[in-house]
C-alpha cells in the first residue's frame, strides 16, 4: 500500500492541499513503514495539476490531508485515491496513527475560491 500526504518543509500536514511544497509518499507493508519517497509539488493549483495522475502511477491509493477542497477530492477519488481529511501534525506520526486506526476521514472538505486564507 503506498499513502501520500502533502507536507511544508518541516514535515507538517500542509493546511491547504493545493499550495503544499510537496508529498511524502510512504511504502507500507504489515503496517509498517518501508519507504518513503519525496515527490514535489507541480505548480498550480492541487485540483487543476496533474498530481493525482503522478500518485495514481506511483501506486498511491490513500492521501491523508488537511484542508483539500471539492475539486481536489474529485480528481483524486477518479485517480482512485481515497481522501482522509482534516489531518495535521507530523507527517509521520499522524501516518503511524492512521495504520493504528486512530484517524478517520473528517468528512469536510474547503469550500472556496482560490483567493481565500483557510483556517484549518
Amino acid at each position: 500500500m503506498k499513502i501520500a500526504v502533502p507536507v511544508k518543509s518541516t514535515n507538517q500536514i500542509d493546511a491547504h492541499f493545493g499550495h503544499c511544497e510537496g508529498y511524502k509518499v510512504f511504502t507500507i507493508e504489515n503496517n509498517n513503514i518501508i519507504a518513503e519517497e519525496n515527490v514535489p509539488s507541480p505548480k498550480g493549483c492541487g485540483c487543476k495539476s496533474d498530481i493525482a495522475s503522478v500518485l495514481h502511477q506511483k501506486g498511491v491509493t490513500v492521501m491523508l490531508a488537511g484542508g483539500i477542497g471539492d475539486g481536489a477530492v474529485q480528481v483524486l477519488s477518479s485517480n482512485g485515491i481515497q481522501v482522509v481529511r482534516n489531518c495535521k501534525g507530523d507527517a509521520n506520526a499522524v501516518l503511524v496513527e492512521y495504520l493504528q486506526g486512530n484517524i478517520v476521514d473528517g468528512g469536510v472538505n474547503c469550500s472556496h475560491d482560490h483567493n481565500h486564507q483557510c483556517s484549518h
